[in-house]
């Protein structure tokens, strides 16, 4: 019987497909969000297509950086209309943009959740949900952790039962491979290399945009350009 799987990583906004090819590669994806906030990185903005080229969509926040992500909140809720707003103009002629309009534009404009965690959890739950990925999502905080980088994680994979532990490549750079030995699990490294290109409504194409881009230009078949689905 195989073992469990488990990924663990801090919350971004609107991610890359690379993101849910780590969540659909894992039984359970745990979202570290009980660490330190870093400014001008992924966990409030990401990047679309538009018709000038690649767009920075971020979220303003109270820029705290003694404060953890999840404590971290938004500074004012108008990013919402600009973001949609963005996203229509950018999408509108997208072949799959009337099949996810509704669902999407509610995710922006029906909520005013304040805690930047939260709005990335609830963006990261409604992609699961249109790709068909089946991984369980928790919360660190639900679980506990203890100091260091690599400590923390081995010990979030011992209380999931993990014994296969996913991480993205950039973790190479910190991660003790031997810490998770120790504990009798198994670390696989992700790669991103040499993903398929597929037709973007504004060309040339760019891989290093939000799933958004994806799921708007393909629509059902978007698994169909992702790693960890099976391509027909």
């Amino acid at each position: 019987m195989p073992g469990k799987r488990t990924a663990i990583l801090q919350s971004n906004y609107i991610p890359w497909k690379g993101y849910f090819d780590i969540i659909n590669g894992v039984d359970e994806f745990i979202i570290l969000d009980e660490v330190q906030y870093t400014k001008n990185d992924w966990r409030n903005r990401n990047r679309i297509k538009s018709s000038q080229g690649p767009l920075w969509l971020t979220i303003p926040v109270f820029h705290d950086l003694s404060r953890r992500i999840d404590e971290i909140r938004v500074a004012d809720q108008n990013w919402r209309t600009r973001h949609w707003a963005s996203l229509s103009q950018s999408y509108s002629k997208a072949p799959y943009f009337k099949t996810y309009k509704d669902r999407v534009e509610q995710a922006y404009l029906g909520s005013a959740e304040m805690m930047l965690s939260k709005i990335n959890h609830d963006f990261i739950a409604m992609v699961v949900d249109i790709l068909g990925i089946p991984t369980r999502i928790s919360w660190s905080t639900g679980i506990g952790t203890i100091p260091g980088k690599t400590e923390r994680l081995v010990d979030l994979c011992r209380k999931t039962g993990a014994s296969e532990y996913l991480s993205g490549p950039a973790a190479k750079d910190y991660l003790d491979e031997s810490l998770f030995n120790d504990a009798g699990i198994s670390v696989r490294w992700m790669d991103y290399s040499d993903y398929p290109e597929y037709r973007q409504v504004h060309p040339p194409f760019e891989h290093g945009v939000s799933i958004l881009d994806l799921i708007f230009n393909q629509g059902p078949h978007a698994t169909n350009y992702m790693k960890s689905f099976k391509r027909p």
